[in-house]
Parts: structure tokens; sequence; C-alpha cells
């Protein structure tokens, strides 16, 4: 089984973990997730999506954008081709029906993609970001025993995630937050 953990950037608090199968690739998942985050209402149109290279994939972007609305910050593998990038960025033919206002629509998917294409282009600046995010990560790992997880029932799998996701929850609520504390309690 394969867990994932969404948590809020600012203050890295877990808001919700999905658990997957173990041999499923990131980047086919990665649409799950957005739909499992916004139905919890976890997402909302306009937020920024941090993720690893994992679920690097030119489609995920594009998914991100034109169906949930929020910026995806997937950090690129080397070989990412932003030209191709930005030019796989179209509007939804949804946003052109006579119910809706499409000008404002326009108008915030071209918000969106300036955002993204901002961020994106100094994705490198944002690795603290990223790498305070992973020492939660090693905190539910390491410090909480999620690294090696032998359960043979799905039931079972969650139980076990919840607890090590609540004990991560109480863990950054109680203060410990800052890099250096986090590293040295994941040991």
């Amino acid at each position: 089984m394969k867990l994932t953990l969404a948590l809020d950037s600012q203050t890295l608090k877990p808001l919700a973990f999905l658990i997957n199968e173990a041999n499923v690739a990131e980047p086919k998942i990665y649409p799950e997730i957005l739909k499992e985050l916004k139905r919890k209402r976890i997402i909302k149109a306009g937020d920024v999506i941090y993720a690893d290279r994992g679920y690097y994939s030119y489609e995920n972007y594009v998914i991100s954008v034109r169906n949930f609305k929020v910026v995806p910050l997937i950090f690129p593998r080397k070989n990412c081709n932003f030209k191709k990038l930005f030019n796989m960025f179209r509007y939804p033919l949804k946003i052109f029906d006579l119910r809706r206002n499409t000008e404002k629509e326009i108008k915030f998917y071209k918000e969106i993609i300036a955002k993204f294409k901002e961020l994106i282009s100094k994705w490198k600046e944002l690795r603290s970001v990223r790498s305070i995010i992973e020492d939660v990560f090693k905190i539910a790992k390491k410090a909480y025993s999620m690294e090696n997880l032998h359960r043979y029932t799905r039931s079972s799998v969650q139980k076990y995630c919840s607890l090590a996701v609540l004990l991560v929850g109480v863990t950054v609520n109680y203060g410990i937050n800052e890099r250096k504390e986090l590293q040295a309690f994941s040991e």
C-alpha cells in the first residue's frame, strides 16, 4: 500500500491521507488525489499544490489547472520542456457555456496560469518549503514506524495510518515545526 499525505504548507498540519495500491505509478494517481481532496473540500480554486517529482507529467499540470482550477507546483524533471508545457494550457470548453460568465472564467484561468508560470520558473527557490514538508514525511516514516508497513487488509492499513497521521498532527501542533527540530525528532 502507498500512503499519500496532504499537508498545509504553512502550518505543516495534516489535512488528509489517501491509501492506494503500492504498484500504481504516482502520475496515474495524481488526478485521483486531487479529486478526493476536492470532494473533502480541502482544496479550492486558486490553491497552490506542492508535489514532488514523482507526480511529474505534462498531463498532471494541465489536469490541475483545467479540471480543478489549482496551481500545480510539481517540481519538474531535468528534461522538462517548459515551452511545450505552456502551450498545452487551453481553456476548457465548459467555460463557454451560456450559463457561465465566460469573461470572468477566462480571467480566472489567466490568473492561475500566470501564477503557475511565475512559481514554476522559480521552483528552485521553493525547495526549502518542499524540504520542510519532506521532514514531516520523515517523521511519519521513521518516528511513527510507517516505513515498513506490513499489514494484510486495507482496513488494518487505514487504522495504522490514521494513528500515525494523528501523531504527526499532534507533534506539529505542539511546536515541533522547525527544520532542525523535525530532523532531530525523526532520527
